[in-house]
């Protein structure tokens, strides 16, 4: 008999819960960082610390301040969510002293670079949620801030959300686990790949150019996750074309997929496109790929 193994979600949120706002990675435009924080600012009680506009080359601060911030953000017993100020680089640099073993039931929102956390939180099987960060979250939809705050005040699963593009048809149901293709491709050989079997693979990325991510999904199929997984979830490719190329990132793709022979559909609005849909993480999902849809079969948060 199949045993089950049980994840760990976070508590849901409430209007006005107090929240932590870090910058793990690289440094940020006030502007954007701003406007994103208005939004924030709207829903919940933000905190933020005077020293996260701080910038070391092309880092959000050094390792230690970094560090420091984002650990007593999970160590937080107040706080209930987690929300990251920008992607850029960095986050993996601080994964071997985060205390997320020592963690309570928060919510870590972010995407991109913030992949390699929620690699990390999925490893230990902990539910996080593959959000927008503050300096793009501005820039998002009034339907996308609602999803996103219902993702994370309740334990209902969310509405499905579809995409443009069946690569290889069929269906398939598991926990998905993924992210940025570039720095979950990164993982491999780590302690912090979360577990593959049986899992849902959802890949996006920007300013890849086709040969790169061939090269990174080339990688992954030669380290067996291609093996491992039942289906592939793939979001927005965003300025990933080679100039004056008479091929396009996304007929790469397709080959790509149809080569793994798993269940694939692209084009969902997730990622570092115009729309980025909030997904959670470490949940069940069914992929009906010659639909292009995503079901959630569970919520991102805890009943409470």
């Amino acid at each position: 008999m199949k045993r089950c193994v049980r994840w760990l979600k976070p508590l849901p949120l409430r209007p006005r819960d107090t929240v932590q706002v870090v910058a793990p990675a690289g440094p940020f435009e006030q502007a954007p960082f701003e406007a994103g924080l208005r939004i924030l600012s709207e829903r919940y009680s933000p905190v933020v610390r005077p020293d996260i506009g701080a910038s070391h080359r092309y880092l959000a601060g050094d390792d230690a301040r970094r560090q420091e911030e984002l650990s007593h953000a999970f160590l937080d017993r107040a706080s209930r969510a987690i929300f990251c100020a920008r992607g850029g680089y960095g986050s993996a640099r601080l994964l071997p002293e985060l205390p997320l073993d020592k963690a309570g039931p928060v919510a870590f929102t972010g995407f991109s670079d913030l992949t390699s956390v929620h690699c990390a939180l999925q490893a230990l099987r902990r539910v996080s949620i593959h959000a927008p960060v503050l300096t793009q979250l501005g820039r998002q939809s009034t339907q996308v801030h609602d999803y996103l705050f219902r993702l994370l005040e309740s334990s209902e699963a969310p509405p499905p959300l579809t995409g443009n593009a069946t690569y290889v048809p069929g269906t398939a149901e598991g926990v998905l686990v993924g992210g940025n293709l570039s720095v979950f491709s990164r993982l491999l050989g780590t302690p912090y790949m979360p577990p593959l079997d049986g899992a849902v693979l959802l890949l996006e990325d920007v300013t890849e150019r086709p040969y790169r991510i061939d090269r990174m999904w080339t990688h992954l199929r030669l380290a067996g996750v291609f093996a491992r997984v039942r289906g592939i979830v793939l979001g927005d490719f965003t300025a990933c074309e080679e100039k004056d190329a008479n091929y396009s990132s996304a007929d790469v793709l397709r080959e790509l997929a149809r080569d793994a022979k798993l269940p694939c559909a692209a084009g969902f609005p997730i990622g570092h496109g115009a729309i980025n849909y909030p997904v959670a993480l470490g949940t069940q999902v069914r992929l009906d790929a010659d639909a292009a849809r995503l079901t959630f079969l569970e919520g991102a948060v805890s009943p409470g």
